[in-house]
């Protein structure tokens, strides 16, 4: 019987030491969360704002809300308003791009007339140097020789160069020497420039 109760009280003994500290240790978890409780609103404190709240409180105030809703309003005018200015800056470049289109046109046609015209003039200057040449041609060479005198030797080239041979012999011939001369070598030097091939 001793034995057994021995034994029991070795069991009791350390259930009862295991019961204290399981004991101890609750009231000193309760004495930590009671301090850990009293302490944060001091660490709240000296804590900055954003810190202290990690997450925003929602703005719930109908004043808030309502210089939010004014806020996107101008917003959405200011943007209305630059969509409008960039619609009209659009039509005008279409109205300037057909008014562009409109002159290219109008000068592509003037360019053909006038090249027409010039071809025309350049004809009709042809026709009357030919003309002239003819008349000179016909002319006795004594006379017409009195009025190559008195022309611009290159000019006088021109015409001779464009008569027939025997026309611009005779006419040479009435010349005065130094005319003459002046008038061979403007003619030979026409061409002296020009690539032989």
């Amino acid at each position: 019987m001793k034995k057994m109760f021995s034994r029991k009280n070795g069991k009791g003994s350390v259930l009862l030491i295991c019961f204290l500290f399981l004991g101890s240790a609750g009231i000193r978890i309760g004495m930590s969360a009671g301090q850990a409780v009293a302490i944060e609103p001091k660490v709240a404190e000296t804590m900055p704002e954003e810190e202290a709240r990690p997450e925003q409180t929602p703005v719930t105030s109908r004043e808030s809300l309502a210089l939010m809703l004014e806020a996107f309003q101008k917003r959405e005018e200011k943007l209305k308003e630059r969509e409008r200015q960039m619609a009209v800056r659009a039509k005008a470049l279409e109205v300037a791009d057909a008014e562009i289109e409109k002159r290219l046109q109008s000068l592509q046609k003037a360019e053909e007339s006038l090249r027409s015209l010039m071809a025309v003039a350049d004809t009709a200057a042809e026709d009357d140097v030919s003309k002239l040449t003819a008349v000179y041609e016909n002319m006795k060479p004594k006379d017409a020789a009195a009025l190559f005198e008195e022309m611009e030797p290159a000019f006088a080239a021109g015409f001779l160069g464009r008569m027939r041979p025997d026309a611009a012999a005779g006419i040479m011939t009435s010349l005065s020497p130094e005319k003459a001369y002046t008038i061979s070598v403007i003619l030979a030097g026409r061409n002296a420039n020009l690539p032989r091939g």
